[in-house]
């Protein structure tokens, strides 16, 4: 299964923004409902227990029974996730720094779609269909509103049978913060930088508590970072039978002094990307444990003195192997290092493409 997203014209806004606050009125029903039954009674309510409670609701409220089923599954799902008795109140107040951004959740029966449109109970929206849904099976969905006020419709749908990969080829990638990417084969995936291009005019539009335009700059910086991880991605996915990733943590690097280069990059993006993608296409994803990677030459799998260790080396871009003196530059050894370990771990074997 896959996800589409397709946005909404702007003409129908202010029917979501109507739908969303109803939504939002369930929501906090429910989670008041399920918080008083547990100081009362000490249990919490199941999905199937609400129902009872919220049976009528969506004649009332004019949304579709399966939303109201949708809301109450949700959040009895985030309640387990997050491992508590109350969640967060929804908030529709636009004039409310809290005000939640619009949600509306459907399953498979409440809408009906075609190209150009998706039909949500009475209502009709328009939307720009880049897919062509009418050759899609959906199977649930829902409506979501950015921090723009613009409005997407959310469809998962059935991955269209899969296409045997006619590439051969095997790479290993080593993530990092000065190119996103460095492969195994020499392609260098760059890092354009897209929070530093625009800085400077997000720095004068903060300083003038200009909302609107802090909102379209950082959603322009997201959307161009965003666009350019799927091009990258798309084209080692085709390019390639086989590709290895080291597990670099995001996660570890944002609580350091380079958060914000981390963040700028997205190869934690990228990874994600890269995983479905080859799950869909057929290609062979490994994600391996790329310690010492940097260090080990790839030529001859020593550690020399040479080689460059911890943060304090990270200015170190190239250097020799004292074993064997071959000449390294410091990703595209740690590529080669990773497709090594990714051929180690290959239960299924390697085939003769690779070998």
């Amino acid at each position: 299964m896959k996800t589409l997203k397709l946005r909404i014209k702007d003409k129908h806004c202010k029917v979501l923004d109507q739908l969303a606050s109803e939504v939002n009125f369930v929501w906090n029903y429910v989670n008041d409902l399920s918080f008083k039954h547990l100081k009362r009674k000490g249990e919490f309510l199941t999905a199937y227990d609400i129902a009872k409670y919220t049976k009528g609701t969506s004649k009332e409220c004019g949304l579709h029974s399966q939303t109201i089923q949708a809301i109450t599954e949700e959040l009895v799902t985030r309640r387990k996730q997050f491992k508590k008795t109350k969640l967060k109140w929804r908030v529709s107040n636009k004039k409310s720094s809290r005000r939640s951004l619009g949600w509306i959740p459907f399953k498979k029966v409440a809408i009906k779609y075609a190209d150009g449109y998706v039909q949500y109970g009475k209502h009709q929206f328009k939307v720009w269909d880049s897919y062509g849904l009418s050759q899609y099976s959906v199977k649930t969905g829902s409506f979501i509103e950015d921090s723009r006020g613009r409005w997407y419709v959310c469809l998962v749908v059935n991955s269209p049978k899969q296409v045997k990969p006619t590439a051969t080829k095997a790479i290993g990638i080593d993530l990092g913060l000065k190119a996103i990417a460095t492969c195994s084969d020499g392609t260098i995936i760059s890092n354009p930088k897209f929070y530093r291009q625009y800085e400077h005019k997000l720095g004068i539009a903060q300083r003038a508590k200009n909302k609107k335009r802090v909102r379209a700059l950082h959603a322009k910086i997201a959307n161009s970072r965003k666009d350019h991880l799927h091009k990258a991605s798309t084209m080692l996915v085709r390019e390639n039978a086989l590709i290895v990733v080291g597990d670099l943590s995001a996660n570890k690097l944002v609580k350091t002094k380079m958060a914000k280069f981390v963040l700028d990059t997205g190869f934690s993006a990228l990874k994600i990307m890269l995983k479905y993608k080859c799950e869909n296409a057929g290609v062979l994803f490994e994600q391996v444990n790329e310690a010492y990677t940097t260090q080990i030459c790839s030529s001859c799998g020593e550690i020399s003195h040479s080689s460059p260790k911890g943060r304090a080396d990270l200015r170190i871009r190239e250097w020799d192997c004292m074993v064997c003196g071959t000449h390294h530059d410091r990703d595209l050894n740690s590529a080669l290092n990773i497709l090594a370990l990714g051929h180690k771990r290959l239960v299924v074997g390697i085939p003769l493409a690779f070998s």
